[in-house]
């Protein structure tokens, strides 16, 4: 019974210190900030954020979120293998005042940093009238 206890606690031990060994899914991101510049009020802009899984498990997405509604992303729905790309496009629509801007993009994931935040910026300005 002894034998049988301590082949099943080094078995246990074994398979634990190999999933400690692997790496787990983790963003590299070519760009966290952009800066529009300035933009015309009323006009949609766009940005995608592109990353890649630099960890061994697939990278998940659950959720994306944004401080406003003015702010709409959208992003890779499917699990993103090892050294393959996924992607954050958000667009921003300006309204109200001309007035420089700056808002967070928030993402939620199964990667080693589970929540990462991305940002944009930039100023609106009077659409001008021709």
């Amino acid at each position: 019974m002894k034998k049988l206890i301590v082949l099943l606690t080094f078995v246990l031990g074994i398979s634990v210190a190999s999933f400690a060994q692997s790496k787990p899914a983790e963003f590299k991101f070519e760009k966290e900030t952009y800066d529009f510049g300035k933009i015309p009020m009323g006009k949609p802009v766009s940005v995608d954020f592109k990353f890649t899984n630099v960890g061994e498990e697939p990278l998940i997405l659950t959720k994306v979120e944004t401080t406003c509604g003015c702010t709409v992303p959208t992003y890779t729905q499917t699990p993103v293998q090892k050294g393959q790309s996924g992607l954050i496009k958000v667009t921003y629509t300006p309204a109200g005042t001309p007035l420089p801007f700056s808002k967070s993009i928030t993402i939620t994931s199964n990667a080693k940093t589970t929540t990462k935040v991305l940002y944009i910026k930039g100023e609106t300005v009077a659409a001008s009238s021709k």
